[in-house]
């Protein structure tokens, strides 16, 4: 069984009028690993269930509030039913490591080749991929959420061996 590291890539915040641009799926079984995204018109319930058939557990950053939430309404698949999730988010929490997935990286010294790109340029790019055919902004978006998913997977490595900073008590 392996583990997945999710995350999407969407057109807005909510499902009900936006949708699903990219899902970004790294497969860590062992010492074996491979990508799998789904783009555009290969976002699908099949397509996504068939890429998780393997799957233990699934882990996200902030997927229970967000990405688990956007794919069900979105392809109607509750993948709490399909595996395992776990939400790295919450333990980034317990330790202190506070923000969004980008801000922890950067307290964690976790390395971006692609900098200053935030979810609203995602969506920027999408949009320049899909109205002018524009090849350079879909490779962009594609390394972008590349990007996510596999330091999902060095997140969870750096939060097993994390302990927070303690604060002195003053006496």
């Amino acid at each position: 069984m392996a583990d997945a590291y999710l995350d999407i890539e969407t057109t807005g915040l909510s499902c009900s009028y936006a949708e699903i641009t990219v899902i970004g799926i790294y497969l860590v079984n062992g010492s074996d690993s491979r990508l799998v995204q789904l783009v555009g018109r290969e976002v699908t319930r099949h397509s996504l269930l068939q890429a998780l058939r393997d799957v233990q557990t699934v882990y996200t950053y902030n997927g229970s509030r967000f990405d688990l939430p956007f794919i069900h309404g979105s392809l109607g698949i509750d993948l709490e039913t399909v595996a395992g999730h776990h939400d790295l988010m919450y333990d980034c929490w317990r330790c202190n490591l506070k923000g969004g997935f980008k801000a922890v990286e950067q307290q964690l010294g976790i390395p971006r080749q692609l900098q200053g790109i935030s979810g609203w340029d995602a969506v920027v790019l999408w949009r320049r991929y899909q109205r002018h055919g524009d090849p350079e902004a879909l490779a962009t978006l594609l390394q972008y959420n590349r990007e996510d998913v596999t330091n999902l997977q060095v997140l969870r490595e750096r939060l097993a061996g994390y302990s927070a900073p303690r604060h002195r008590d003053p006496m």
